[in-house]
């Protein structure tokens, strides 16, 4: 339902819900413009028993599966006794293990309704067990590996992966003979497919495997695992030094289920005129990047000092679970539990591990220098050559996206690939038997791409893009991408153009079929976004680069020069 909000100073008091068919039949930047006033106007945008079904897969499933793991240890003292077996060793890898395990089976990222994922509900192993799938190699090309399609060496592989995984998490100590397949295995599926490589969360889970099997022996592998917690937050903090936080703020509280409603009206500037994320929601933007910073530097000078470390251990779990308890669209809860229940165990049970330790053992600090430190910073600088999981650009609001336009009647080419689930639409249509309210809630849908700042470039190449937008279907790259790909979170380069070409190679769409706007995140203190229009058929069609700080006046619907452009319609669009 929607709520009513206290139009203020407003003149225009047309408030939501609309009428369906109203909607749809509005020119494109005007349905913009109503389709981010609904969002805004939401009390309560997702169901409670969605809400439900998502806390009980992360207690159940996630946190219940590990404890099962951890029971079949050695020494296991029974259930009723958690503090006595939740905080060991043998807990802490299996929880590592446990994490890969469930990621690569599909159900973490990407899961479920709130993924646009109903029928079924995930991808996964019903995607990376099946020959013939579409995959994106490193090295396309390549010998036996190089294929777009999954054969049955990549489903075997996979499959070993997770068998070893099993078998390491079944056992009652878990040793370096039993992860050392994994260690291997991992790097290895994503030379087959990118897209296990970040599904495994290969820059934090494996990350930590590899600390666990090399250095098991004695205390060096908490010395170790330390840095790789507080890479985590420093580059997060600093992947949100730019203007796109607060949106990001805006949007997630707006979706907030516990977020007193009286202040989600004062998350935007004026509703419902101006949608822009207000000094409000900045001030809680910046708020969180300062703790984010703090949390790293209070828990390693506080090392053996153990009332500011408890101190330091409480406002983590606290940020932790505050986002957790917001469900933000696509977050993955159960990492945030992982970090919680990391943080503790290595900073709060553990203080005696000193992180300088680690330069005792010159390879493995090498490795962590590399992985924590120079592919962060390489992908913070230069995005477009890093996926913003190895970059750790968590959640800033600043990532690459890509909008795919496909000609009504063309997206049924997509059956030609074999793929466990149908498109947004197919699936919808399962769930609604008005076709009216399939298109309502396809056109609601963009609300989300241009409520955030990062959705401003759109206003311009969009219009380029194709010569009537209301010819083609809008397709969300990361729904479309999970489809082809059985995985998805925020990455847009899985659904860029290596994607494109490895679905033209399967669908063949005609030239003018499928225009794809691909919009590529903004350098740490960087100026802008670049993007370019890509056709199916005949490739790039133009490139360009949207400066921002003009953007921060501009409303997340096209006003001004930027509705006239759609306007113009062929005019303005590129051949």
């Amino acid at each position: 339902m929607a709520r009513t909000m206290t139009p203020g100073a407003s003149t225009d008091a047309d408030l939501p819900p609309y009428d369906p068919a109203r909607l749809l039949g509005l020119p494109f930047p005007e349905r913009v413009r109503l389709v981010c006033r609904s969002f805004a106007a939401q009390a309560h945008p997702t169901p409670r028993i969605v809400m439900a079904m998502y806390w009980l897969k992360y207690l159940l499933v996630y946190v219940g599966g590990w404890a099962f793991f951890v029971s079949r240890s050695a020494g296991y003292p029974g259930v009723a006794a958690p503090g006595t077996w939740a905080f060991t060793a043998v807990a802490f890898h299996k929880a590592i293990l446990w994490s890969i395990f469930y990621e690569l089976m599909g159900f973490g990222c990407g899961m479920g309704p709130m993924n646009a994922r109903f029928n079924p509900p995930l991808g996964g192993f019903l995607h990376f067990l099946r020959p013939g799938t579409t995959k994106l190699p490193l090295v396309p090309g390549a010998p036996l590996v190089g294929g777009i399609r999954r054969t049955w060496l990549d489903v075997a592989l996979y499959a070993a992966n997770q068998l070893c995984l099993v078998r390491a998490l079944l056992a009652p100590d878990v040793t370096p003979v039993l992860m050392w397949p994994s260690v291997v295995l991992i790097p290895l599926l994503g030379v087959t497919d990118k897209t296990l490589f970040l599904a495994a969360r290969a820059e934090h889970y494996w990350v930590a495997l590899v600390c666990l099997t090399v250095a098991h022996a004695g205390d060096l592998w908490l010395s170790a695992c330390k840095p790789i917690w507080c890479a985590i937050w420093f580059w997060a903090a600093t992947s949100k030094l730019n203007r796109h936080f607060p949106s990001v703020i805006m949007v997630m509280m707006s979706n907030g289920p516990f977020f007193p409603r009286w202040l989600k009206e004062r998350l935007f500037v004026a509703y419902p005129d101006d949608l822009r994320p207000s000094r409000f929601a900045a001030l809680m933007a910046h708020g969180g990047t300062v703790v984010e910073y703090l949390i790293p530097v209070g828990l390693l000078l506080a090392a053996a000092h153990p009332v500011p470390t408890a101190l330091m251990l409480v406002v983590m779990a606290c940020f932790h679970g505050f986002i957790a308890i917001n469900n933000p669209s696509g977050m993955p809860i159960e990492w945030n539990i992982l970090m919680i229940y990391g943080g503790v165990f290595l900073f709060g049970v553990h203080p005696e591990a000193r992180v300088a330790t680690v330069v005792g053992a010159p390879a493995l600090a090498a490795f962590l220098v590399f992985c924590l430190a120079v592919v962060p910073c390489f992908g913070n600088f230069v995005p477009a050559r890093c996926s913003f999981l190895l970059a750790m650009r968590y959640y800033a609001g600043n990532w690459a996206y890509n909008i795919w336009l496909v000609r009504k009647g063309s997206a049924a080419k997509f059956r030609k690939l074999v793929k466990a689930a149908g498109t947004f639409r197919e699936q919808l249509e399962k769930l609604l038997s008005d076709p009216v309210a399939v298109d309502a809630a396809i056109t609601l849908a963009m609300a989300h791409r241009f409520m955030h700042f990062e959705g401003r470039p759109l206003l311009e190449a969009l219009p380029q893009a194709v010569d009537d937008i209301d010819a083609y279907e809008w397709m969300e790259g990361e729904v479309l991408g999970g489809m082809v790909l059985g995985w998805n979170f925020g990455d847009g380069h899985l659904n860029g153009t290596q994607l494109l070409a490895a679905v033209q190679a399967q669908c063949g769409f005609e030239p003018g079929e499928v225009r794809v706007v691909m919009v590529e995140s903004q350098p740490l203190f960087g100026r802008g976004m670049t993007w370019q229009i890509v056709d199916a058929a005949s490739g790039v069609l133009t490139r360009g680069e949207t400066l921002l700080a003009p953007m921060r006046a501009v409303q997340p619907w096209p006003t001004g020069r930027f509705a006239d452009a759609f306007a113009r319609g062929r005019s303005g669009a590129v051949a």
